[in-house]
């Protein structure tokens, strides 16, 4: 039975030294993905802020704002093509005095590879609505499961276009060793407002007369990583939004704010990053690493058990004078009667 046994161990062994390879290589691959439906809801908020009151042609400072950022995966956009997720998110933002009253609402839709996070044009991505932006660089998320200490090209919907993200260092974040990443996003015009604004506001004084305005924006984004996943734990978007006149004389300040990702939801982040670790984990580190020391410790018993020496025979018996084997038996006794 011992030789049987050890073949058993020895096939057991190799096919768990064999399956290995298969899980880190092969599995890891296609299990390390984006997931194509996701729903994400995250709030940032910003003290001693300020915004243009359009209803009341006023400037109001001093102002506490919420913003509110939800993120709804759309599985049957991406055409049939498992390779690409189609992201959605809306940003929302508003007074906390009054939030009823939205300042400013933002939406766009992205598509990516699931696998690298890189942007793809298609599937109806648009920011605000218009397709006919050209996306480039990542997005939501950075690379998966392989966020290095470097910089990356990362796109700003406000701006619609790629300015990078600079790794600037090593932070926690609610317990999680993460990655920092600035990007400054320079001032840019980004839209000429239909409406005419009185030429006081815009400092012209009152003799100024209604001026026509463009929009600009300049932006310096702070972004905590999880470099184990990929996923963003925490956000810091210091915002400056202003309108000039085409002569660049006249200008105001319409929005200026310090966004930052509340606590309760950076932990959120940081519960949802680590699970998304330990799967990573499993497939690339713990599966394949059980399976090397399965069949390592299979092949060993295997081969002791079929090839090594087996229990010693029995001693034989030892043989007698009269060429037999066993013990003598006594000698008969004599009888004394005699």
């Amino acid at each position: 039975m011992r030789r049987p046994v050890g073949l058993v161990l020895i096939a057991l062994g190799a096919f768990f030294l064999s399956l290995a390879p298969l899980v880190r290589f092969y599995v890891a691959d296609r299990v390390v993905v984006a997931p194509l439906n996701r729903y994400q809801l995250t709030r940032l908020e910003a003290t001693n802020a300020a915004y243009f009151d359009a209803a009341a042609l006023k400037l109001r400072n001093g102002v506490s704002l919420t913003a509110v950022n939800t993120v709804r995966g759309d599985v049957r956009a991406n055409e049939g093509n498992d390779d690409v997720a189609v992201w959605d998110s809306t940003t929302n933002i508003y007074d906390k005095s009054d939030p009823d009253k939205p300042i400013q609402i933002q939406g766009y839709r992205i598509a990516f590879d699931r696998r690298t996070a890189e942007l793809v044009d298609c599937c109806g991505a648009n920011v605000d609505g218009d397709d006919s932006v050209r996306m480039s660089g990542y997005g939501l998320l950075f690379p998966l499961a392989d966020v290095r200490k470097r910089d990356y090209p990362f796109f700003d919907m406000t701006t619609r276009q790629p300015a990078p993200m600079h790794f600037n260092g090593v932070e926690e974040v609610q317990g999680l060793t993460a990655y920092r990443f600035t990007q400054h996003v320079p001032l840019t015009r980004t839209a000429a407002l239909d409406t005419r604004l009185p030429g006081r506001l815009l400092g012209l004084g009152a003799k100024g007369g209604d001026r026509k305005v463009d929009r600009y924006t300049e932006a310096y984004n702070t972004v905590w990583v999880d470099p184990r996943t990929g996923i963003p734990v925490k956000h810091r978007q210091n915002i400056r939004s202003t309108v000039r006149t085409p002569d660049g004389k006249g200008r105001m300040v319409v929005a200026q704010a310090d966004l930052v990702t509340v606590p309760k939801d950076q932990r959120a982040l940081v519960d949802m990053a680590d699970g998304a670790a330990l799967k990573i984990g499993m497939v690339r580190l713990y599966i394949p690493a059980a399976a090397v020391l399965g069949a390592l410790m299979m092949l060993l018993v295997g081969s002791v058990v079929g090839f090594g020496p087996g229990a010693p025979p029995p001693p034989r018996a030892p043989r007698r004078p009269d060429g037999r084997f066993g013990d003598a038996p006594p000698p008969a006794s004599a009888d004394l009667t005699r």
